[in-house]
């Protein structure tokens, strides 16, 4: 499993935050993060409509697809993998809410995401 206080330290320590070369890459990640942390609080609220939570869903993998993609292997491999593993982890649970399975773990998901969120609003 991935260690993600390790990941949050890193994040912290590093500046060259593992992304692609965007106007302000800092900000278009920090703002998918809030984005992904949107979507899987809502996807919490039982009440959801079935197009909220289609289109939270939708919303979810895109940032999930978004932050994996931006991440760079070559500046900081360890930190980037350990993110990586994160995110995919983040994947599956919203998989598991697409298939309405009930071992599915939003919970966690918000709360790895807070501390992710927190570190990476740190760095600059």
């Amino acid at each position: 499993s991935v260690n993600y206080a390790f990941a949050r330290d890193q994040y912290r320590k590093s500046k060259n935050a593992a992304l692609s070369s965007l106007s302000d890459p800092h900000e278009m990640v920090g703002l998918t993060l809030k984005e992904l942390a949107r979507s899987l609080n809502a996807l919490q609220n039982i009440s959801l409509t079935d197009e909220q939570r289609n289109a939270h869903l939708s919303k979810g993998f895109t940032a999930v697809y978004i932050l994996q993609t931006s991440l760079d292997f070559d500046k900081g491999f360890e930190i980037a993998s350990n993110l990586f593993k994160i995110y995919e982890f983040i994947r599956e649970q919203l998989q598991k809410t697409l298939k309405r399975d009930a071992t599915t773990n939003l919970h966690v998901c918000s709360d790895i995401l807070d501390d992710i969120i927190d570190a990476w609003n740190n760095i600059k």
